[in-house]
């Protein structure tokens, strides 16, 4: 099939996007400035105390008792005659520094216990979930009393525990913000690449949750700040140790007398934790994606030029043409369904030629989408799935882990979805996401990398390649999504490429070019190809022979000459009268006019 290249393939008109740096951002905020200028300020304070002040913040004189301020006591003094302002100095490093051990124990406890129970569920998150639970029940003052009493009068020891007791909150944000990310398809694309769960999560899965997480982390912040100020008002902690709530015990037993003692720490803990409110949410709008556009006039490109069929090959050397590249026999899917089982595949077998095309045939739900799924390893983790076997070029297939199937998935054996815009992650750019699977796969540099990915969009028939490489995935169209997955699918020369009714989404011509694209593809790198499709015009277009579904079950399989000329199954027959090619014309529906108006209304 020949035909002509249409705009639906063409970049979307925008300029380039240019992300700010964080900071620059933050400074383009003025509730930020002002945020983080009062923090800086506290922070310097307290770093610089011995320069500021020549007072021991401990050192007591009965001499100089409730004190008035002065040139030697800029606040004053308080009950037991010690200098207000050491105090408030040396005070925000305890208060600070407690609180900061408290966050960093809660986040080191709970984001990897949160990326570990939302990404795998299962019993990881069964038994994470249950200790989060009895973590929560525990009344953490109670126990927070009990360890400074019987274990250490350490401020930052009970801290320790304070943020111990904190993690499953943490927990609890991050599995919840990456259960929502981690069904994306994006991130099933991810996974078809064959990247390691670790680089997915922190690729993909972190950059989600970081935005809640700084919220979070402001709110504990505060909170520690609080409950430190708490323990240290009732007396508990070290003597030797100054803080904010010390201080607040000393102005509360001399309200009476002394009424401004108490405006000090209160002063100083109030504009902490508002500070810190406030720099968080401007944080979260940061780390949002706000955009700035360059000023540039980019010119509309014209339509994208296909390589003609006989383009030089990206992969030389044909091998072995018609040979046994998969065999699936027997294969079975079911799912879990009220204290039963239901199949989705039942008894599927099927042969997959090396430099051939197998169409996988059938109505919605007749299976299709599992048995490919079931061959790259991605059902989820409640489907069962049994098999006689499952041979690819020799090895085993049934049965290996995630981890040994991504020595396949991307590498050896490809996949393009029939959602693209859903499979490519809208926090980076095209070329990105393309690079990172080819520097997995082939341990290339990054340099190389991204040479090898702009000469595969070229190969797809992208025009402008490095513009291309450089945008986000909003500023394509939905036909140049698809070849930018199609370029990624067989970035690292696949043996075998499972292609999932690639163009669904798509209309009719961008479909067609994208057909010949894969057919072409196909023909000069010697692969062989499942494609999974409803539609018997798109098997007739490219494919060698066709297996036909119903059901989860195989209902016939033939070559695809053989198949159209003289189908043996009352469904295929049925499938093939269903299409509307050589068929009789519909008529006008009978019956009152549609779409005029009602004069009674």
């Amino acid at each position: 099939m020949s035909v002509p290249p249409t705009d639906g393939l063409v970049v979307v008109p925008s300029a380039p996007v240019r992300r700010r740096h964080l900071m620059v951002r933050l400074l383009h905020d003025p509730v930020a400035v002002a945020a983080l200028v009062i923090l800086a300020l506290l922070a310097a304070a307290s770093v610089l105390a011995p320069v500021l002040t020549s007072h021991d913040p401990i050192r007591s004189s009965l001499f100089d008792t409730l004190a008035p301020m002065g040139p030697d006591h800029p606040l004053g003094a308080d009950g037991v005659g010690r200098d207000v302002w050491a105090q408030l100095l040396y005070g925000a490093r305890t208060s600070l520094a407690a609180a900061l051990v408290a966050v960093a124990v809660a986040f080191a406890v709970g984001i990897p216990a949160g990326l570990l129970g939302g990404y795998y569920r299962g019993k990881a998150d069964a038994i994470l979930s249950w200790a989060s639970n009895f973590m929560m029940a525990v009344p953490a003052i109670i126990v927070l009393l009990v360890v400074m009493a019987a274990v250490s009068q350490s401020t930052y020891v009970a801290m320790a525990v304070l943020g111990l007791i904190i993690s499953p909150s943490v927990y609890r944000l991050i599995r919840a913000s990456v259960v929502s990310v981690r069904e994306e398809l994006y991130v099933d694309a991810a996974r078809v690449s064959g990247l390691t769960d670790g680089r997915i999560m922190r690729r993909h899965i972190l950059p989600v949750v970081q935005a809640p997480s700084i919220i979070q982390a402001a709110q504990i912040f505060g909170v520690a700040i609080s409950i430190q100020a708490g323990l240290a008002f009732l007396g508990l902690g070290s003597p030797s140790e100054t803080s904010w709530g010390a201080m607040l015990n000393d102005a509360f037993a001399n309200i009476y007398t002394a009424p401004m003692l108490l405006l000090w720490p209160a002063l100083a803990i109030c504009l902490t934790t508002t500070s810190l409110a406030l720099l968080a949410n401007a944080l979260r709008d940061a780390l949002g994606g706000k955009k700035v556009r360059q000023k540039s006039s980019v010119q509309r490109p014209k339509t994208s030029v296909r390589p003609a069929r006989g383009a030089k090959s990206a992969k030389p050397a044909v091998r072995n043409l018609g040979a046994e590249l998969l065999r699936v026999d027997n294969l079975k899917v079911t799912y879990p369904v009220d204290g039963g089982t239901r199949t989705v595949v039942d008894g599927v077998s099927l042969v997959v030629e090396r430099g051939k095309v197998l169409g996988l045939v059938g109505e919605s739900g007749s299976g299709k989408s599992q048995t490919a799924f079931s061959l790259l390893g991605l059902l989820p983790p409640e489907a069962g799935m049994q098999a006689d076997g499952i041979r690819f070029d020799g090895d085993e297939l049934g049965g290996l882990g995630r981890g040994a199937m991504n020595r396949f998935r991307g590498k050896r054996i490809a996949y393009i979805p029939q959602e693209p815009m859903s499979n490519l992650d809208p926090s980076f750019t095209v070329g990105s996401q393309l690079v990172e699977p080819v520097r997995q796969h082939l341990r290339i540099s990054a340099r190389a990398a991204k040479a090898k990915v702009l000469s595969l969009l070229e190969r797809v028939g992208i025009t402008e390649p490095g513009r291309v490489f450089d945008s986000y995935p909003h500023q394509i169209s939905g036909g140049m999504a698809q070849r930018v997955l199609i370029a990624g699918a067989v970035s690292c020369d696949p043996d075998l490429l499972i292609a999932d009714e690639p163009t669904t989404a798509l209309d009719v011509t961008v479909q067609a070019e994208i057909l010949d694209l894969i057919r072409s593809l196909q023909d000069e790198r010697n692969m062989g190809v499942i494609l999974v499709t409803h539609d018997f015009g798109v098997v007739a277009d490219i494919c060698d022979r066709v297996t036909v579904m119903r059901s989860g079950k195989l209902v016939e399989t033939a070559d695809v000459a053989e198949l159209f000329a003289n189908p043996q199954a009352d469904y295929t027959r049925m499938l093939l009268a269903s299409t509307l090619e050589d068929a009789k014309p519909r008529t006008a529906l009978k019956g009152p006019a549609v779409g005029r108006r009602d004069r009674t209304a």
